[in-house]
């Protein structure tokens, strides 16, 4: 019987994954064994297509302009792809297939089963990457005191330093100047919006590549769009126009867009404020600043960027700002 499980080789024919799924319920173990290996192959194959599906949608963007960029083209490329994932998981070139036979308890006993991984993917009693998303952790960071308004009229050489440090445009070699740089700033629009100063920080570092590609003016000039708001038709300030990729439809797409430039690092700050707090779709995230998630996911719902999992980047280098304050 197990030779019938190469008719499920071509990806249009069904007969041959009906057999795999009779071999699984046979009592003999060599026919279940064979059934395990074969739905591994077709766990790896349908990870494959998923690859070359991200691949060919990331391809689509530069070839616009192609006579081969054509639904009839697709159909047929799509289809001699998912027959050559089917040949490269058969193939064994991956390698995927004979990982997933053991994690579901069908090889090496010496490999670690499923049962031993935690909910958050990681072996019990191993250490969790120290740049990993824990919400209990940078809370703590978050919550700590808050520093003291900054007054104008203050002379004293301390913040006569802070005031002079926002004005010009800082130079970021590495991810931890960029976090020190925007402590002061990002305290301050948590104290005018409640939002916590490390995610402040975090959505900055998201938006510039930890400061290394903030938006350039024509000139080559620093924008200093910390937080890369667009010039529309409400702003009236200087912009520039830069290329870009935006999910439409499900898809990264190339658009040219005009940007807001501003004069220091401080004017993006006080605009960020502006921006969120004068916007009325904005106001539910804002209602939610005590709770990070519910926050960023508020600012994805209300278009914030187009990128359908913004909130979750955020939160993912969130854990590596927390890491950095500590240090």
């Amino acid at each position: 019987m197990s030779a019938r499980i190469t008719d499920a080789s071509n990806f249009l024919d069904l007969h041959g994954l009906n057999d795999i799924k009779l071999l699984s319920k046979s009592t003999d173990p060599k026919d279940k064994k064979a059934a395990l290996g074969e739905v591994a192959k077709q766990f790896e194959s349908l990870f494959t297509q998923m690859l070359l599906k991200s691949m060919r949608k990331a391809q689509d963007v530069l070839a616009s302009d192609s006579p081969f960029n054509s639904q009839s083209v697709k159909f047929y490329r799509d289809m001699h792809d998912q027959q050559l994932a089917l040949e490269l998981s058969n193939n064994g070139s991956l390698g995927l297939a004979p990982l997933i036979v053991r994690q579901l308890g069908g090889g090496d006993e010496n490999y670690k089963p499923s049962s031993v991984l935690r909910n958050d993917a990681t072996l019990n009693g191993t250490k969790k990457s120290p740049h990993a998303y824990d919400l209990k952790r940078i809370t703590n960071i978050i919550n700590q005191p808050k520093i003291a308004t900054v007054s104008s009229e203050d002379n004293n050489s301390s913040s006569s330093i802070k005031q002079n440090y926002f004005i010009s445009t800082p130079s970021f070699s590495q991810p931890k100047d960029f976090v020190n740089a925007l402590i002061e700033p990002a305290k301050q629009v948590e104290q005018k919006l409640g939002v916590p100063f490390a995610v402040v920080i975090a959505q900055a570092a998201l938006e510039t590549g930890w400061g290394q590609k903030i938006i350039k003016t024509a000139q080559g000039q620093s924008s200093n769009n910390l937080f890369n708001i667009k010039a529309d038709d409400r702003w009236q300030g200087d912009k520039t126009t830069k290329e870009t990729l935006e999910f439409q439809q499900g898809a990264m797409v190339k658009v040219k867009a005009p940007f807001r430039v501003y004069q220091s690092i401080n004017d993006s700050v006080n605009d960020f404020v502006d921006f969120l707090s004068t916007n009325d779709r904005y106001q539910e995230a804002l209602n939610k600043v005590n709770d990070v998630e519910q926050f960023l996911h508020g600012l994805e719902t209300a278009g914030y960027a187009t990128d359908p999992n913004y909130a979750n980047k955020i939160l993912s280098t969130l854990g590596r700002v927390t890491d950095l304050l500590k240090d």
